[in-house]
């Protein structure tokens, strides 16, 4: 079994403000609906650098004081791709839309509600609960899916 694999680097982050969650709806249509704003890491760019990038290129605020809340991976390709899940309630700026997707507030509690992007609703949980750390997926003849 080789030791190495292709990788893709990505990131993911839930922005709060009390019970109100930022999300984005994506417009892409590889992976389209209600998510929270990230994307792809850069080469030799830190995972938390990559993170505020890409929620200020989608969202237009500044954030800090990220915490790494888990990952989701699944196989892709003749490797896996990685999302890192952080979360942070410090930010600062006007909330903009970008090219990605709409952006806007709602309530925590009513995020079922939504057209949420495939596999999101299980993610959540990541976000939510401490004692999860992974949101792992595999092939087998079908997908499955287990947070850890």
């Amino acid at each position: 079994m080789a030791k190495t694999e292709e990788v893709v680097l990505t990131n993911m982050c839930m922005v709060f403000d009390g019970d109100r969650i930022l999300v984005q709806e994506r417009l892409n249509l590889d992976w389209p609906g209600i998510t929270f704003p990230g994307g792809h890491v850069e080469a030799g760019e830190s995972f938390v650098r990559s993170t505020i990038r890409e929620v200020k290129e989608e969202t237009g605020l500044d954030v800090s004081e990220l915490r790494l809340c888990g990952i989701k991976q699944f196989p892709y390709r003749n490797g896996r791709y990685i999302v890192f899940c952080f979360k942070t309630d410090v930010f600062e700026g006007e909330v903009i839309s970008s090219d990605e997707g709409n952006v806007f507030w709602i309530d925590k509690k009513d995020i079922s509600r939504y057209a949420l992007a495939e596999g999101f609703q299980e993610m959540m949980e990541i976000f939510e609960k401490d004692e999860l750390s992974e949101n792992y997926h595999w092939f087998d003849g079908e997908w499955h899916c287990k947070n850890l």
